[in-house]
């Protein structure tokens, strides 16, 4: 989960392909208001440029900055370009509910990343099962505790999208054996992610775990717990980039969970183009999730569309 194209919106794409244009004949327009500028919105908004390229629809981007208002803004800023359909990375599910009624009162349909909704309400969705990749994490620890009593720190993203998903799918999945014993959010943020870990080590100095909701805040993890010489703390945590590929195999982190940015991205932006021609798609798509360790990270799906180059 670098920086995206700015906070201004940006166009991009000609043309489109026969069959996918809307009903005035024109090029389909795409919107995209990403969330943040974490890894994984970067590799995602370039997955989503990629893709809408190849298809010969225009892009129309906007960061939202892990700011609801600002998000809303951005929805609204897209609903007075007309675009055709705004593809959302939402920072909050509850501000998203205004995002949604704004744009269907605007007849300017709706879909989503990582998150879904009522089905009713929104064009699709290509969803993350983030309780299932927390839970991933959660059985993985119970795997190597192996019954010990152990104690696990919990460093999450943003409040209120996809964090709260991904560290309820953690916490619950975290057999009996197992105590949380300190749970705060870094914002997606490695500098405040690396605050966060110095003050629980210092708290915890006995700790075993830490699940870390992305990598880029792992990595400022490690580095702060091994400075404070909590060396033997294992991480697990999520995205599956080639740099975290790298820390699986050098001990760095214990495990991740693949939920490639790159995947959602492309099924973003062919399942819209999908369901604006009114074909028969599935709805609601999900990003495949797979647990990746030290023994299998070679096999481990291309995180991001530069991954690749």
């Amino acid at each position: 989960m670098a920086s995206f194209v700015g906070t201004g919106l940006l166009l991009s794409g000609c043309g489109l392909e026969s069959g996918a244009t809307p009903a005035d004949g024109g090029p389909t327009v795409l919107g995209f208001v990403n969330g943040g500028s974490t890894e994984f919105h970067t590799c995602l908004q370039e997955s989503i440029a990629d893709t809408a390229k190849n298809n010969f629809a225009r892009l129309v981007t906007a960061d939202s900055h892990q700011d609801a208002a600002q998000e809303l803004s951005n929805i609204q800023d897209m609903i007075a370009r007309h675009v055709d359909a705004i593809i959302v990375q939402t920072v909050n599910t509850d501000a998203l509910k205004t995002d949604i009624t704004k744009a269907k009162k605007a007849h300017i349909p709706i879909f989503l990343t990582s998150v879904s909704a009522d089905p009713s309400d929104i064009l699709g969705a290509v969803v993350v099962d983030l309780k299932t990749v927390g839970k991933l994490d959660a059985d993985w620890i119970e795997e190597d505790a192996a019954g010990r009593e152990v104690k696990v720190a919990v460093i999450a993203g943003a409040p209120g999208a996809a964090s709260d998903l991904l560290v309820g799918g953690f916490t619950k999945g975290l057999s009996a054996n197992a105590k949380v014993v300190a749970n705060q959010p870094a914002m997606f943020v490695a500098a405040k992610a690396k605050t966060v870990a110095e003050g629980m080590i210092r708290a915890h100095p006995d700790l075993d775990y830490a699940f870390v909701a992305n990598e880029e805040m792992a990595f400022a993890a490690r580095k702060a717990f091994d400075a404070a010489g909590g060396k033997k703390v294992k991480i697990v945590t999520v995205n599956g980039t080639d740099e975290a590929l790298a820390a699986l195999k050098d001990g760095r982190f214990a495990a991740t969970v693949s939920n490639s940015a790159k995947d959602t991205g492309e099924l973003a932006v062919t399942q819209t183009i999908s369901l604006l021609r009114k074909e028969k798609v599935e709805k609601i798509a999900t990003t495949p999730a797979r647990l990746i360790t030290r023994d299998n990270a070679d096999t481990a799906p291309l995180y991001c569309p530069s991954d690749g180059s």
